[in-house]
């Protein structure tokens, strides 16, 4: 067998015990309390979120608005969710209104190797944008995406469409799940992982995910944040 068949056929049965542990884990938190408690954690958790944080969602609002009174304060985005199935995700607008009519001449800068774009120098970036990604500030409004259903907050970042054009199947075992704000990735090197390191530790979240290793996740995503350098 040549080496590169050697490398499927290896990848392809890895996916398949990944998918097999992950569905197992469902079938054997069917009858648990997990399932539930999660759902219940992330109802309470980003309800009570939205209302305290009202304050600063007001702020970041109106400075988004004096730098670029063109476009909105919110961005909508369609992002792909478990099993495929795409929704709209929000978030507070970080680059210039016509930031995803730019995208294709910026492709080739790509920093992350693999079915996902990061640069940590986009010039699409505005001022208060380059603040709202250094604290993930502007990922707060996807608390709504939690309130409603469509995210967790903990589980593997929701890809957009064209990134799962590119996936592989094993990179589709991600979508198996409810996507997340956080994860075990964010907490393990953030922008400097490539997009298989990515992939590796959402499919070892995946397949270990219990109530425990959510809280030990949300711990460490907050510690990550109030001293990282890694968002971009």
């Amino acid at each position: 067998m040549s080496s590169s068949h050697s490398n499927e056929a290896e990848a392809l049965s890895t996916s398949v015990e990944v998918y097999s542990a992950a569905h197992g884990l469902e079938r054997r938190q069917g009858l648990s309390v997990y399932p539930f408690v999660k759902r219940s954690m992330d109802i309470m958790l980003s309800f009570i979120g939205l209302i305290v944080m009202c304050p600063v969602f007001l702020l970041v609002i109106l400075l988004i608005k004096l730098e670029d009174p063109r476009g909105s304060a919110l961005f909508y985005q369609v992002r792909i969710g478990k099993n495929e199935r795409p929704f709209r995700m929000i978030k507070f607008r970080s680059m210039v209104s016509d930031a995803e009519d730019r995208l294709s001449t910026l492709l080739l800068e790509n920093e992350i190797e693999g079915a996902m774009f990061k640069m940590r120098d986009d010039p699409r970036i505005t001022r208060i944008g380059r603040f709202l990604r250094r604290t993930s500030i502007d990922e707060l409004p996807q608390l709504l995406n939690v309130l409603r259903g469509q995210m967790s907050l903990v589980g593997p970042r929701p890809p957009l469409p064209r990134e799962v054009d590119d996936y592989t199947v094993r990179d589709k075992l991600r979508l198996t799940v409810t996507p997340g704000c956080t994860g075990l990735w964010q907490i393990s090197g953030r922008n400097h992982l490539s997009f298989n390191q990515m992939v590796e530790l959402d499919l070892e979240y995946i397949s270990r995910r219990s109530l425990r290793t959510d809280i030990i996740i949300m711990l460490k995503t907050f510690r990550v944040l109030l001293g990282s350098n890694d968002a971009y």
